[in-house]
């Protein structure tokens, strides 16, 4: 029996952005998240406000964050996110008003600090175009390009770099829908980052400018997260590099329920099972991490990059 230490070998990369390139894969990079909502499931609205958001992405900053990421509608399980599935309902929060949210603060934080790293939230076309203008350097489309196929081009014609990450259906439908088995999970999110690959390529983006992001908790029920997690690692073959969400996400907080009282850990008390779910990220080929706290981040991506390092070391004698 191999007794050897089995872990993902990620590999360096130069991520392909708007204006400049992005070294993935000698250390872990943190993505510091601000969210401008009034309703987000993780921090209440407490950044809805444009000055509150810039001080909080300046902060993030100032405690280590490589890049940011800035979104302003939630896509929380049940929200109008994307619009309703099979209908022709309107998200819940359109362009205008989402450019009126974002914008202020891209600017904001891009006057405060010129060489700052944005990426921004969002799977509307109008609005990807209006903050690459701006300044930002990435797209982070949780749909994959599929509820608005047209983001696609405009992330082409801008030369941006993107994030797609797997949905599995809309917010409205998460919790109905049928639980997959380990082995379906992960075919049915192989095949729907594959086809948004090929949406990329149809539109004209190098593989250089895409980040693959397997969705944690968009569609994904309670055990098919931590199935996709001990297997995440299969999807480097797809030839991108990952980046995982996993901070404060209610998967976390329904492993602790016992802990609690038989109710879900509420989202302030799932920091330290972020960074337990974070370093198991990093252990299985993430380049990339999406955290709500950056410095306990940076700490515990350090002691998984240590590991890797290790066992890329033993690997060679």
């Amino acid at each position: 029996m191999d007794a050897g230490l089995h872990i993902a070998a990620r590999k360096a990369a130069d991520w392909r952005l708007r204006t400049r390139s992005l070294q993935l894969g000698r250390r872990t990079l943190i993505m510091g998240v601000v969210n401008i909502t009034p309703d987000s499931f993780s921090d209440g609205g407490a950044f809805f406000h444009p000055d509150a958001a810039i001080a909080h992405a300046l902060e993030l900053l100032d405690q280590g964050a490589d890049l940011l990421d800035l979104g302003a509608e939630s896509t929380r399980p049940g929200s109008q996110a994307g619009g309703a599935s099979g209908s022709a309902q309107a998200p819940a929060v359109g362009a205008e008003e989402e450019q009126a949210r974002l914008l202020p603060v891209l600017e904001g934080v891009l006057r405060a600090h010129p060489g700052a790293i944005v990426s921004i939230d969002t799977y509307k076309a109008e609005t990807a175009q209006a903050a690459l203008a701006a300044g930002a350097e990435i797209i982070n489309d949780v749909s994959g390009f599929r509820w608005d196929p047209a983001i696609a081009a405009v992330c082409a014609e801008f030369g941006a770099g993107v994030v797609l990450m797997h949905t599995r259906g809309r917010p409205e439908e998460w919790r109905t829908q049928p639980q997959l088995t380990p082995g379906n999970l992960l075919a049915t999110v192989r095949a729907g980052l594959a086809e948004s690959l090929g949406a990329a390529a149809r539109a004209g983006l190098p593989t250089e400018a895409i980040v693959l992001d397997p969705g944690y908790g968009f569609g994904k029920l309670f055990n098919e997260n931590y199935a996709l997690l001990a297997r995440q690692s299969e999807l480097l073959s797809l030839g991108c590099p990952l980046l995982a969400g996993l901070s404060r996400k209610s998967f976390l907080g329904r492993t602790l329920a016992p802990l609690y009282g038989g109710s879900d850990a509420p989202s302030e008390a799932r920091e330290t099972a972020s960074r337990a779910a974070l370093t198991a990220a990093i252990l299985q080929g993430a380049s990339i991490v999406r955290v709500h706290a950056v410095r306990s981040a940076l700490e515990a991506a350090s002691i998984a990059d240590a590991v890797l390092s290790a066992a890329m070391l033993a690997n060679e004698q």
